[in-house]
């Protein structure tokens, strides 16, 4: 079996690195110089080099030839994702003791370090404090947010870009060339595109598609692989929104579907197309900001639809009177003021009740402890809170049911958040569309629920 080439192309080098001079560069004069760090952190998106570099990294502050069918006994790597318990660390806290084998630094490479537990970081934090002057750490993450102050406060971070799509389809030119791989620059650039900065992934789907066909690689076969529009239809989608033509998106997204193009997708490459454009067609901003919440939604094909017609007005056709209509009677005078009697009084103050937001998220995650089967079915229906009344959108006469005979959990769970006083009614339909533009375009479709995340 061959190699993948993301793996055959992996850069030996600090120098072989491409698109992270900004880092590259550092390292090299600090090495050269012999300033060592006890401790590295490696952060950014995923597939741009980090494990590649923490690597390089190691054996070039060792002065190693760097290899990967050649592992050395001073240079130990450490997936967090799977040892990330306090007794992993102390062991690790443990070992590092022990002085290196025949290299000047023991290194330990721990990748996707912000899955550790937090004891685990307490246990990493004191052997970061007071390391042995053998040691060296590099610790990598996509997700640096999630580690704690004082373990960043302790090392040297560097900062990893996401790849540029020139930098990205020259490498790639260079990998088809030294393969034999036929492809075209337009085809080059639409993988780079979809690698969305990841080296690793940008070689990974040039893989893919070497493997596919024997022929070259062309745009068109690499649309019909990832199940792409081609660019015309989002250019003519682009069109219509400007032209305020609704039936033109509905049938331009229904044909893009049929054809295997799923909403989200659709969606992503009109944000890149729009994102193109958006200096000479500044009017489209409202738009670009209504396609990112469309791979949030559980119903991105009419979130696509609603967002392409969010920007003009959508109404229904007036009905024609006949011409024997009754008109309609005159409206009755006005009456005399009553005073509400007290009971009157209440319901009045009850109804005039302001309406605050429902911790639903909270609701559902307290259902979820006590009976998964209830918040399966709450999970899938929509809601509505309006002063002390929760109605709860079941959609089916069946889940009606069923949440109806779960109603003793689901008043504990309202307790629990809460709101207690809550009064719940379920209800077996759809929950109405918020808006007549959502409505119109729902009934365009031939029915359905609007999901709002």
């Amino acid at each position: 079996m061959g190699k993948a080439l993301y793996r055959k192309y992996r850069s030996k080098s600090l120098d072989e690195i491409v698109g992270q001079s900004h880092i590259t560069t550092i390292l090299g004069r600090a090495i050269a110089a012999g300033k060592i760090a006890h401790a590295y952190l490696l952060t950014g998106p995923r597939g741009v080099g980090k494990t590649s570099i923490a690597r390089i990294l190691a054996h070039e502050i060792n002065g190693l030839p760097y290899s990967e069918e050649s592992p050395h006994l001073d240079i130990i790597e450490i997936d967090a994702a799977s040892n990330n318990g306090v007794e992993d660390i102390r062991d690790l806290r443990d070992k590092v003791q022990i002085a290196p084998v025949s290299a000047n630094k023991k290194i330990y490479i721990i990748d996707e370090v912000h899955m550790l537990s937090k004891p685990a970081f307490n246990a990493l934090l004191k052997t970061l404090e007071e390391p042995p002057e053998h040691v060296v750490f590099i610790l990598a993450t996509t997700d640096v947010e999630k580690l704690p102050a004082t373990i960043i406060s302790r090392v040297q971070r560097f900062n990893f870009r996401s790849i540029s799509e020139a930098d990205a389809a020259e490498h790639l030119r260079t990998i088809a060339d030294a393969e034999s791989i036929a492809i075209n620059d337009d085809a080059l650039t639409l993988i780079a595109r979809q690698g969305s900065g990841s080296f690793r992934d940008s070689i990974g789907l040039l893989d893919q598609l070497s493997s596919l066909n024997d022929g070259p690689i062309t745009r068109d076969m690499i649309e019909g692989v990832l199940g792409l529009a081609d660019a015309d239809t989002v250019a003519r989608l682009v069109d219509a929104y400007e032209a305020q033509d609704l039936p033109k998106i509905v049938q331009l997204v229904n044909d893009s579907e049929a054809r295997g193009t799923p909403a989200v997708v659709l969606a992503e490459q009109l944000i890149r197309t729009i994102r193109e454009q958006i200096v000479d067609k500044p009017h489209l901003l409202p738009l670009l900001d209504k396609l990112l919440d469309i791979a949030r939604s559980t119903w991105p094909h009419v979130k696509l639809l609603t967002a392409l017609s969010a920007d003009f007005s959508v109404t229904p056709p007036v009905t024609r009177a006949k011409a024997n209509q009754v008109a309609p009677a005159a409206a009755p005078a006005p009456q005399p003021q009553q005073v509400p009697t007290k009971k009157h009084a209440q319901a009045i103050k009850k109804t005039n009740k302001p309406t605050t937001e429902f911790p639903w998220h909270d609701f559902l995650t307290t259902i979820k402890e006590h009976s998964i089967g209830t918040y399966t079915l709450l999970s899938k229906c929509s809601y509505d809170y309006s002063g002390d009344m929760l109605t709860v959108y079941a959609g089916k006469v069946f889940t009606k049911n069923r949440l109806q005979k779960a109603q003793p959990e689901i008043q504990e769970a309202l307790q629990t958040v809460g709101v207690a006083s809550a009064e719940l009614q379920i209800l077996a339909e759809s929950k109405p569309a918020s808006d007549s533009q959502t409505a119109a375009v729902l009934d365009i479709m031939g029915g359905g629920e609007e999901v709002v995340l």
